[in-house]
């Protein structure tokens, strides 16, 4: 199972947290579900969030990336696969 986790941080703590089923392709669809459910303003989704987000499986949105004045310092989004949690890494950095 594919899960996209909401984190919004205020004051480096994260205040709320929402988590939704996510495909590989539908990750914007389901962030403005997600900020409409949660009554966040939907941030503006640049090509620096596309390659974060491509690359690392996460990213960071600050106030300057919404329309709507907010009262967090950061939305953060990230994608949880399920299966690969159980996954053992063959990294000998990880052999304790």
């Amino acid at each position: 199972m594919t899960r996209l986790w909401l984190k919004v941080i205020t004051n480096h703590r994260i205040s709320e947290n929402f988590t939704a089923p996510c495909g590989a392709n539908d990750t914007h669809d389901v962030l403005v579900d997600m900020c409409k459910q949660a009554d966040l303003p939907c941030p503006i989704w640049l090509q620096k969030h596309e390659v974060e987000f491509a690359r690392f499986r996460r990213t960071a949105f600050l106030p300057e990336h919404f329309i709507e004045e907010v009262s967090f310092d950061k939305l953060e989004i990230e994608y949880l696969d399920d299966s690969e949690r159980h996954h053992k890494s063959d990294d000998p950095r990880n052999q304790f």
